[in-house]
């Protein structure tokens, strides 16, 4: 009998040591997905091509969506309390990561959080934004992309196709920090240049229809900075325009097809993707205190010879050249 409960106890513990090893393994072939949250402030052209290039950031660095990352994608649809309510959904699930498309959203996650990584989906200015102690040394849990554009090669390049403008008009929203920092940039840059700048500011996109009838009457040509605002509204801004024959020149790619004439810009699906292997390597370790804010300074040229005809405008020959080459015409 004696030998008999031996058996069973020998058995037991077996058993117990078996259950324990299939646990392990269990756990280690369900081992957690990681997730990345990404808070998008609104949905346009631009802002749609960061996602899209974050996405395939990922998959370049190997997090399939479906298979080995988790992506809970929200849009605020430009409203402040949906900024709020997404970002503490994303620290509430436990996000490995967050990325914020637009400086509003990224504001948002780090108000949300100081632990958990964010990601700065192409925001223009970081540290004039308060994400960061310094663009080098962020310093704490946020760093990312930035979408900062070439003011200085845009505005040569508004200078050689408009060689007799006499007046460059700028539109941007006053509640945008990122535009009002580009904007007082590109004052500056305009005032060193002897070019005469009149700017308009506007609240919201209710205010873009009186503002640019006022201003194409006024300027020669136009200036929109990186501005999520305008963009959203791009149409009614360019049909404006176009009616008085004034040229929308914007810092943004995507705002050439949808009717600017042209630009010297970062293209936004690759800051995407760049975005998106950024991190790709904090979930896989690297501390975003330590990993400083990547800018990329050279743009490409964009231009849109649809727009160019309805204006009555002959591109030069080298922009047109060059846009083939390393660029993109929208015709």
């Amino acid at each position: 009998m004696k030998r008999l409960y031996g058996l069973i106890a020998i058995l037991i513990v077996f058993l117990g040591f078996a259950f324990v090893q299939e646990s392990h393994q269990e756990a280690a072939t369900t081992k957690k997905v990681p997730t990345v949250g990404i808070l998008q402030l609104l949905s346009h052209p631009a802002l749609d091509a960061i996602h899209k290039g974050i996405v395939h950031g990922l998959a370049e660095e190997g997090y399939h969506v479906g298979k080995n990352v988790k992506i809970d994608f929200q849009n605020a649809e430009n409203d402040q309390s949906n900024l709020k309510t997404m970002s503490a959904r994303f620290v509430n699930e436990d996000a490995d990561a967050m990325i914020g498309i637009a400086t509003p959203a990224a504001q948002a996650l780090a108000n949300a959080s100081s632990t958990t990584p964010i990601v700065l989906g192409a925001i223009t200015d970081p540290k004039g934004a308060h994400l960061v102690k310094s663009n080098t040394h962020p310093g704490n849990n946020v760093t990312g992309v930035s979408d900062q554009a070439p003011l200085a090669s845009q505005l040569k390049l508004i200078q050689k196709i408009m060689p007799n403008m006499k007046t460059l008009g700028i539109i941007y929203t006053s509640s945008d920090d990122s535009a009002t920092a580009q904007y007082h940039q590109f004052a500056a840059l305009c005032k060193r240049e002897h070019v005469r700048l009149k700017a308009y500011s506007i609240a919201n996109t209710n205010d873009l229809n009186q503002v640019s009838q006022q201003m194409v009457s006024q300027v020669d040509a136009v200036y929109v900075p990186t501005d999520n605002t305008v963009a959203s509204a791009m149409q009614t801004l360019v049909a404006t325009a176009t009616a008085k024959k004034v040229p929308v020149f914007p810092a943004v790619d995507t705002m050439v097809k949808a009717g600017g004439l042209a630009t010297l810009s970062i293209n936004q699906y690759k800051l995407g993707v760049t975005t998106g292997k950024m991190t790709a390597a904090i979930l896989k370790g690297k501390k975003p205190a330590d990993t400083p804010i990547h800018f990329v300074r050279k743009g490409e040229m964009t231009i849109n010879l649809k727009t160019a005809k309805k204006l009555g405008i002959t591109l030069p020959a080298s922009v047109v050249k060059e846009a083939k080459q390393h660029g993109e015409v929208y015709r």
